[in-house]
């Protein structure tokens, strides 16, 4: 009889740990997703403004020295991420392969400008920077005229900001649902020991002593949890990887190093503190309020 009791008070046990696991691994990878969602959409956003071009059109010269001591100063600024040159008559052949016919025939000249696309670093495609590179741009001599997408920046960045208030905000709540779950699961995992709490404190042992060994265990059941959520993040990640490439989910395993930290971190002290006060609400309870 006894030997049956034992038996059932360990699959009673185990089955309290494994819930506790589950749901602690469950709830991180959840927030372990969003971190990388909220990654890649960063990343995201710096590359489509990185593929925003300032065309700086050049007056006619036929002194190339001076261009070129231009584009020499123009890859030494900050904010130029790449630049390209393109000559008027290589323009014009350009010109020429999409419209189908040599338009100089009959214009006898070639209209076009000698052109500076630069491409800016992303931290400096906002409608205020731009608007400071161009007045910058327009003190050379060699100047003839700037062109940019000046609504498409603002689109964009609006629509940036806008997506990055979403994801932040959700964020925060899936964060709170994380702890929410995560505190409730060990909540009844130190519930169904809190009989063995109370008789430990009547014998005499301290608060701290009792807590101990809850805290230390919950701490260990939190890792493999937050372990378990990060094997499912790296085969989430490998399975869209191979399902869509262009997206590049294991490109950068340094902030995927960052977003495993934060789920191992978060099982810790999620743990943690849930473990403590979940410990202390019995410590402080009489032995007849154990019954409710």
């Amino acid at each position: 009889m006894v030997s049956t009791n034992e038996k059932y008070q360990k699959r009673r046990l185990r089955s309290s740990y494994l819930s506790v696991i589950v749901s602690i691994a469950l709830v991180l990878f959840l927030v372990g997703l969003l971190g990388i969602i909220v990654l890649k959409t960063q990343e995201l956003a710096q590359h489509f403004k990185e593929q925003m071009t300032l065309n700086v059109f050049l007056k006619n010269t036929d002194n190339q020295d001076n261009i070129a001591d231009f584009r020499k100063s123009l890859r030494k600024k900050t904010y130029t991420k790449d630049l390209t040159y393109t000559t008027k008559e290589e323009a014009a052949i350009m010109m020429q392969k999409e419209i189908g016919q040599d338009f100089m025939e009959f214009l006898g000249t070639n209209p076009l400008k000698d052109v500076l696309a630069i491409q800016l670093q992303s931290n400096y495609v906002t409608t205020d920077s731009i608007q400071k590179i161009e007045n910058e741009l327009k003190e050379n001599s060699l100047v003839y005229e700037i062109s940019y997408d000046k609504p498409l920046i603002e689109l964009l960045n609006k629509n940036i900001k806008r997506i990055s208030i979403w994801l932040l905000a959700f964020s925060a709540l899936m964060t709170l649902i994380a702890v929410v779950l995560i505190n409730s699961s060990i909540r009844l995992s130190v519930y169904s020991k809190r009989f063995i709490i109370k008789t430990m404190q009547m014998v005499g042992a301290t608060k701290k002593f009792i807590r101990r060994p809850f805290i230390w265990n919950n701490i260990k059941l939190g890792i493999l949890g937050a372990l378990l959520a990060i094997i499912a993040l790296i085969g989430v990640s490998l399975y869209i990887e191979k399902q869509v490439p262009e997206i590049n989910m294991l490109d950068n395993w340094q902030l995927l190093g960052v977003v495993f930290g934060v789920v191992i971190v978060l099982g810790i002290i999620i743990s943690w503190v849930s473990t403590y006060f979940a410990t202390r609400r019995f410590l402080n309870l009489r032995t007849d309020q154990l019954y409710y």
